[in-house]
């Protein structure tokens, strides 16, 4: 096999307006043909294809569509930098950030300001736990009260860092149900947040999305699904680029 042809399987990426981006493939036996997408950071092209396919098929496939990848490309939310005077995304809302170097390393909310002090180079993880924390602390008052509301005791409750699901239910274990919320939901108005927690509560009764599953949704949710639903679809990139 010719040298470049070896490097380019064993590496496989498509150039893009002059990026290079890594070609991640996935074999999957119940493919049919070829799919691609764009992670939602932009960092990456994503294959799936049959578990007969070829790598070589993979790349062919990327650099035939570079302009679609270039327009998803232009469609990736640009990633939030937390500096002082930043705007922070929270509940639905704009936080302004202040911070002074001699200020307290506890993270301070007042109205719409979030006070930081420490070290400046150290801003953003300070700020992502603040909010880390807040998410916890809210999501928790939702999942008593959704669980309440369904005649439901209180699973365990644990933030999710995931970059493709808002939530997650698993059943019983060795360690009991557990919900998992993403916590960048924290940056979303309080509705949209809430209908994740509603939908993992109405999980724990029907572990699908059949019609009783629905029904159950709607008998508990104090909102309109469909309305939080269309945000998330609309604005939820937003939050995943957010934060790494």
């Amino acid at each position: 096999m010719i040298d470049w042809l070896r490097k380019e399987i064993q590496d496989p990426s498509v150039e893009v307006d002059g990026r290079h981006l890594p070609i991640a493939i996935r074999r999957h036996a119940r493919a049919k043909r070829l799919t691609m997408r764009l992670a939602p950071d932009g960092s990456e092209v994503r294959i799936t294809l049959p578990s007969w396919g070829r790598t070589l098929d993979a790349i062919t496939f990327a650099k035939a569509r570079k302009p679609w990848i270039a327009r998803q490309i232009g469609k990736v939310p640009a990633k939030l930098e937390i500096a002082p005077g930043a705007d922070v995304p929270y509940r639905g809302g704009i936080l302004s950030l202040e911070w002074h170097t001699e200020g307290g390393r506890q993270v301070r909310h007042e109205n719409d300001t979030l006070y930081v002090g420490g070290p400046e180079d150290r801003l953003t993880g300070r700020v992502q736990r603040w909010l880390e924390s807040e998410a916890l602390r809210l999501c928790a008052h939702d999942l008593s009260f959704y669980c309440e509301r369904a005649g439901l005791p209180v699973p365990q409750l644990r933030l999710s860092r995931a970059k493709r699901r808002w939530g997650s239910c698993s059943g019983e274990g060795s360690n009991g149900r557990c919900i998992r919320i993403n916590w960048r939901l924290v940056m979303a108005p309080d509705h949209v947040r809430r209908s994740v927690v509603a939908h993992e509560v109405a999980h724990l009764v029907h572990f699908d999305h059949s019609p009783a599953f629905h029904a159950l949704l709607g008998d508990i949710f104090d909102g309109e699904i469909d309305e939080a639903d269309a945000w998330l679809k609309a604005q939820g990139r937003i939050l995943y680029a957010a934060f790494d």
